[in-house]
């Protein structure tokens, strides 16, 4: 991912602004023509300003990418695919790239029927009506700072690959933490990180506007019952649509409804051995997120969900913004020694249709 990184200092700001990547090592150092953190070319192997190694690649002769560490539109792409593909429900989702804070998505929706009778020689007719709606995106600014040493970018077996490395751990750690925070983030209160925004747990509870099935909470088994009760608390015109639609539940709920569904005895056939093919992953994906069947119906396992809660609904109706303008700033103190990261991102979560998800919750397991 280092390739991905914009220097952030401009050569003449700062004596010693080039750091331990210029020629002549750490601390004072002599300007290597061109004022970019790297080395000249050639001179050494750490600091290639080109290269699958490249601390420096976005230095160009022409033209210059100086100051703020704005990754380019082709850079930020890839660094925002690198969260992605650190995330499970992002993944089963909608991204949507912004170039703006917000961002309106228009739909449109056809909530009644249509469809009506055709009487020979009468002219009368009735229009259809069609609601057009907008959905509201709007991101938060997020950041992530992590330093590295001088001494061990030096003394690893690595060497300068060392760097990139590290940058690749922390965006996979900024995906997780993104996605836990999309997903079970209040807005509000004393916890630092999940007061940041409103995740859609928060959004789908507290907001109203979905259908909470009403399951058993005697038993904290999640049944071929409660499944079913999740289905019949969508409307009709949802449920007409199953093909499209998926569970979420979290590893340990993943892992009771797996066995409620493998000893159910008219769930999954009628004889031992079909009971004992489908507790042994038959029917359950494997690498990855796993994802099992229930009722016709997928169930994707997210780690980062509650264990008391499981939800339905159509995985695009979850759209997960980004914004293009993404910022990536490396800075050595020569004082600590250290080479210092802040990456900057603006990221927003909400749901389309509101009115196409159910949900359900139970008491935990003991």
């Amino acid at each position: 991912m280092s390739e991905e990184i914009i220097k952030n200092i401009p050569g003449s700001a700062f004596p010693n602004s080039e750091g331990m990547y210029a020629a002549g090592g750490i601390g004072g150092v002599t300007d290597p023509a061109f004022a970019y953190l790297g080395n000249e070319a050639g001179t050494t192997n750490d600091g290639l300003t080109t290269g699958p190694n490249a601390v420096n690649p976005s230095y160009t002769e022409s033209p210059h990418y100086p100051g703020a560490g704005i990754l380019r539109p082709e850079q930020a792409r890839r660094f925002i695919d690198y969260i992605w593909d650190a995330t499970t429900l992002a993944n089963d989702g909608r991204r949507v790239t912004m170039r703006a804070n917000t961002m309106e998505l228009e739909k449109v929706n056809v909530g009644e029927r249509v469809v009506r009778a055709a009487n020979q020689g009468d002219p009368s007719f009735t229009n259809a009506g069609a609601t057009f709606t907008k959905v509201e995106l709007t991101t938060k600014k997020l950041r992530l700072d992590w330093e590295v040493s001088a001494e061990a970018l030096e003394d690893n077996i690595e060497g300068a690959a060392l760097e990139d490395h590290l940058v690749r751990l922390m965006t996979t750690a900024f995906g997780n933490d993104i996605e836990d925070l999309a997903i079970n983030g209040v807005g509000s209160g004393g916890d630092a990180f999940l007061s940041i925004m409103e995740g859609f747990i928060s959004k789908t509870q507290g907001d109203g506007f979905a259908h909470e099935a009403v399951v058993a909470q005697d038993d904290a088994n999640w049944t071929v019952h409660d499944m079913q009760k999740l289905i019949l608390a969508l409307p009709r015109r949802y449920r007409a649509l199953q093909t499209g639609l998926k569970f979420y539940a979290g590893t340990d709920t993943f892992a009771n409804i797996v066995k409620n569904n493998g000893t159910v005895f008219d769930s999954i056939g009628s004889t031992e051995a079909a009971r004992g093919s489908y507790l042994g992953g038959v029917d359950q994906t494997v690498g990855g997120a796993r994802q099992t069947r229930v009722l016709g119906i997928p169930v994707l396992e997210v780690p980062y969900y509650p264990a008391d809660y499981v939800d339905l609904t159509f995985p695009q109706n979850r759209i997960w913004g980004f914004q293009r303008d993404i910022t990536v700033n490396r800075f050595y103190v020569p004082k600590k020694d250290t080479i210092e990261y802040t990456v900057f991102v603006r990221f927003g979560i909400n749901w389309e249709e509101q009115d196409a998800i159910a949900y359900a919750t139970k008491p935990v397991a003991s």
